[in-house]
């Protein structure tokens, strides 16, 4: 079998892509630890959308002189891939806070928290760092990262989260190796994420020279500008697009009950969210208020006064992990395909079609089991308790599995699991007292990986398979751009924030809220596991089955009859952090969507795409060119998000 693959990791793009890298981590610190705005949280990212579009510019430039000078499709695609590996790498769920919680525990120990006596001893000193005097000029800035001392002590850990990053990723990339003919050739996931960045580089220019495609991008760009005057003129008129809390307009009972509600109509929202399946689009926004809904009626019944009520996070989990259980029994076929795959090529005699794979199944598989390995080897070492390991990477992995499906799937702009985590899940079924202390330690380590999940790197990979297989991207090339980011962005992203903290100060004024803020959290959690040891929390784990009934019900009534218009997605969903922002301008697409369909049908659909691509794009443009100006102007200017 021939495949004419397209070359993406060509010398020219790794150059470019190891320039851009710097630059792009540097941004984000800028954006997300000095001015804390948030790019990494929604997707498609806009800071890499930002710089793929100049690099377009810049190619048609070149091209003008000699073609061998111009960037291809390929290239192009390669560079965005990269650059959103280390855009999630570098984020507010993920690095950024590795790096700010190696050294607090032994900077704020106190008499009053009795950290140095509950703990310290628990962290292992190849993963933290220790020495005073080196984390004196840390948190205390007016000194230099490149100092003998400081940087002896930072090189073994910074080496060893490295690797145990590089792993991690590797084993989620063979894992969507695995998956990806299933979801993206046999199911057809829609991947609306990507949607933008093929649109922007198709071979042939129709996107840019699409009149719907300008209306909205001028549009977006309308907006941003008169919101841009506005934050620097206030007499300029301004348009309430970003969230806004109306929760103010519900003080009686049981309308108090809501909680936050918060109202937003962000246009690269918008744009994104009209590529979403109609029905998905629907269940969202309808189990929102579903949910909020919920809370009133535990108002008005007095179930409110107990504790955890109403266990959402708990129903969510088990929602997830029915939607997981689902996508596999759909796919058994090919679960058995996987176990042929994997079996031929232990033979010698892999199968033709492993060619359009990042790797055949049978070295797919030797990857898991051996980064599983590492994995297991490198946590027991640090001081988890052998017993604790499987269910830790296990819940993990299915989490990461999970978010890369629906995010193929729905294509939310936002996915956020905040409080449905491995650490916290064991913690609810086995009670902190049987975990001993390193155990606890350890989890609060991994926190830097397990706290949100907003810019969980896996659905980046699986995205990444999905474009090399649109735009017949060799899938070697592909794997390889990934790993190669993976380290490249790791040590950048130590390095720069390092840098930054040591001529700053991680305390002060600068960057102490956010480098603080952190560390606080996960070593007063610690304190707190070993102060107060819980019990299995038994109404928690009967919610988790109350939100596994749930999804089954609404899967079987899907399964049953084709007008049961509710997704279990929009009920997992329900009570996330990006619902919360972003349900009003699911609420907007799916009238739009809606009144499309009806009116014109599929074609009309069609021709509306590059409308709402516009809006995205105008948006995001816009949005960057003002906060790259914050920047330079030491100022704050209109943040486009949140």
């Amino acid at each position: 079998m021939t495949n004419n693959f397209e070359p993406g990791l060509t010398p020219k793009a790794y150059v470019i892509a190891l320039i851009l890298i710097p630059v792009n981590v540097f941004w984000i610190i800028q954006l997300e630890v000095v001015r804390y705005t948030h790019p990494t949280l929604i997707h498609p990212l806009s800071n890499v959308i930002f710089i793929i579009f100049w690099l377009m510019v810049l190619s048609a430039v070149l091209r003008k002189m000699s073609t061998k000078l111009s960037l291809t499709p390929a290239e192009l695609l390669t560079i965005y891939v990269m650059l959103c590996i280390v855009s999630s790498l570098c984020s507010h769920d993920m690095m950024e806070i590795l790096v700010t919680i190696l050294g607090h525990p032994f900077r704020f120990a106190t008499s009053e928290n009795e950290w140095q006596q509950l703990f310290w001893k628990e962290l292992p000193t190849w993963l933290t760092v220790q020495d005073s005097g080196v984390l004196s000029g840390y948190y205390e800035g007016q000194s230099s990262l490149y100092r003998k001392a400081h940087l002896m002590a930072w090189a073994v850990p910074v080496i060893w989260w490295t690797a145990f990053i590089l792993v991690l990723m590797f084993v989620m990339l063979c894992i969507n190796t695995l998956l990806r003919v299933q979801w993206t050739e046999r199911e057809r996931l829609t991947y609306p994420i990507i949607q933008l960045p093929l649109a922007m580089t198709g071979a042939r220019t129709d996107f840019f020279r699409n009149k719907l495609m300008w209306l909205g991008f001028g549009i977006a760009a309308g907006i941003s500008l008169l919101n841009l005057l506005n934050s620097i003129y206030p007499a300029v008129p301004y348009l309430p697009v970003k969230r806004q809390n109306i929760h103010q307009y519900f003080t009686g009972r049981p309308w108090n009950a809501m909680g936050g509600v918060r109202l937003s109509f962000y246009p690269f929202a918008i744009g994104i969210s009209f590529l979403i399946p109609l029905d998905l689009l629907f269940s969202c926004w309808a189990f929102y208020w579903l949910y909020k809904l919920e809370l009133m009626a535990g108002s008005v019944f007095g179930m409110r006064n107990l504790p955890g009520f109403p266990y959402a996070d708990a129903q969510s989990f088990g929602a997830y992990m029915v939607l997981l259980g689902t996508a596999a029994w759909v796919g058994r076929t090919h679960v058995r395909q996987i176990f042929a795959g994997i079996s031929d090529g232990f033979r010698g005699r892999p199968q033709p079609e492993m060619q359009r794979e990042p790797m055949p199944y049978h070295i797919a598989f030797l990857g898991i089991v051996g980064g599983l390995l590492f994995l297991t080897l490198f946590s027991y070492k640090a001081g988890m308790s052998l017993w604790v390991i499987p269910f830790f990477f296990g819940i993990y992995f299915l989490l990461a599995t999970m978010i890369a499906r629906f995010r193929a799937e729905l294509g939310f702009l936002v996915h956020d699991l905040h409080r449905v985590d491995p650490h916290g899940l064991i913690v609810t079924a086995f009670g902190s007292q049987r975990l001993n202390t390193r155990t606890k330690a350890v989890f609060s380590l991994y926190m830097f990986f397990n706290r949100a999940y907003r810019a969980h790197p896996m659905p980046q990979e699986l995205e990444a398979l999905k474009i090399s297989e649109r735009r017949q991207i060799n899938p070697r090339h592909t794997a390889a751009a990934i790993l190669i980011a993976t380290v490249v962005g790791a040590v950048v992203v130590f390095w720069l924030l390092l840098d930054s903290y040591y001529r700053h100060g991680a305390e002060t004024g600068y960057y102490g809220p956010w480098a603080l803020g952190f560390g606080r959290g996960v070593y007063r959690q610690l304190e707190n596991w070993l102060n107060y040891p819980q019990e299995t929390d038994v109404p928690a784990l009967a919610f988790i089955g109350g939100g596994s009934a749930v999804a089954m019900g609404l899967m079987f009534l899907r399964t049953r009859f084709l007008w049961w218009p509710l997704h279990p997605l929009g009920y997992a969903m329900a009570n996330s952090w990006g619902m919360s922002n972003l349900w009003s301008c699911l609420f907007v697409a799916w009238i739009a969507k809606a009144l499309v369909l009806h009116q014109g049908g599929l074609k009309a659909y069609r021709q509306a795409v590059p409308l709402f691509l516009g809006l995205a794009l105008g948006d995001y443009l816009c949005g960057s060119l003002w906060s790259i100006s914050s920047i330079l102007a030491n100022t704050t200017l209109y943040q486009f998000w949140p």
